[in-house]
């Protein structure tokens, strides 16, 4: 076993998950069926702070997109509970949140053009297509056993850094 680095402190993990919520296109998204029939899914994502007072980096959504059969989707009803994961087996960054359909002819105009900017993927008119946007609830960052203690950033929907 090799050394540790030293344990981050938590603002400097907050700003590492912002960063990759900003820089990253692909996350996990997984969901689980009402029988309880798991589904973990690769999906591109973009961190959507249209809607944030003052466009503030950390106040934002994570916006996805997939067909609206896929299991994904037909996952989220009624409850829209989702877990999200970016980063490296070393270098974790856990989302819990609230998931809710929004179909393409719903979306706020600024939040579809952030998508297709970032993505070069403009799905916004092709019905078989749902945008799902995750409010998150809960975020956990941590790289190693001695981060494991504070991993935890967001609870309830509330930064704690």
């Amino acid at each position: 076993m090799s050394d540790l680095e030293p344990a981050r402190p938590r603002t400097e993990r907050k700003q590492h998950v912002l960063t990759l919520l900003r820089r990253d296109e692909d996350l996990w998204a997984a969901t689980a069926s009402a029988h309880g029939e798991p589904c973990l899914v690769p999906l591109s994502f973009v961190w959507d702070t249209g809607d944030a007072p003052d466009g503030r980096a950390d106040e934002g959504t994570l916006l996805l997109c997939t067909r609206r059969n896929n299991p994904t989707a037909r996952n989220l009803t009624p409850s829209g509970e989702v877990r999200l994961s970016l980063g490296h087996t070393r270098d974790v960054v856990l989302i819990e949140g609230t998931a809710e359909k929004v179909e393409g002819s719903e979306l706020p105009t600024s939040s579809a053009d952030a998508f297709a900017a970032k993505l070069a993927w403009d799905p916004r008119d092709r019905p078989e297509w749902v945008y799902l946007r995750i409010t998150p609830r809960s975020v956990k960052s941590w790289r190693e056993v001695n981060e494991l203690a504070e991993r935890e950033l967001m609870r309830d929907g509330t930064w704690l850094v």
